[in-house]
């Protein structure tokens, strides 16, 4: 019997569990950074790290969603501009559109930009029906709905039509923003 017929050493177990170690550390550290990044680009304070973005959360701020309520309750911009659906689905949403942003931010000129056109013609893109429902669901008993309100509301949740939410209240969450838009651009030029 020779050497090579005995048993094997340990020496590619050592390789193995190695690799192992180092794949779940990298793993725990991809996870924990992902989930900060997640928080941290949740908030209006990130959003606006972007200079364009300085007259959407001053309307934002001046609006119910904004804190102008009773309760005193603020949505951030990921609660309305992101599909709250699957998680899945919220991580693409969040990447696709901050790229796109990014890119956007970097290639045009923010200050002859036609914002509300772009509001306009994209609001349905950018504004989802699952984000409003998350907090607004009660939409067939809100108190103080007139007729009007509740009739529209019960054709939504029948079914009965393909409207969105912000068809019907397309300048929810920012008050004011063609005037503060308007306002802030013109002042940068």
């Amino acid at each position: 019997m020779t050497a090579s017929d005995g048993p094997k050493k340990s020496g590619s177990n050592k390789g193995w569990w190695f690799g192992l170690s180092a794949g779940v550390v990298l793993t725990c550290v991809v996870v924990l950074a992902s989930g900060f990044m997640i928080e941290t680009t949740n908030t209006d304070t990130f959003c606006v790290s972007c200079h364009a973005m300085t007259p959407f959360r001053n309307a934002w701020q001046q609006a119910v969603h904004g804190g102008k309520n009773p309760q005193g309750f603020a949505a951030q911009c990921v609660d309305c501009h992101l599909p709250h659906g699957d998680f899945i689905e919220y991580v693409t949403a969040k990447a696709v559109t901050g790229t796109g942003d990014v890119i956007q931010n970097l290639t045009m000129d923010v200050d002859t930009f036609d914002w509300m056109a772009n509001a306009g013609k994209n609001r349905l893109k950018f504004t989802y029906d699952s984000a409003c429902r998350r907090c607004h669901h009660q939409l067939d008993a809100a108190p103080g709905m007139p007729r009007g309100g509740f009739l529209a509301h019960r054709a939504y949740l029948r079914g009965d039509t393909t409207k969105r939410c912000a068809e019907c209240h397309p300048h929810v969450g920012h008050k004011d923003l063609a005037d503060m838009v308007n306002r802030y651009f013109k002042a940068q030029t």
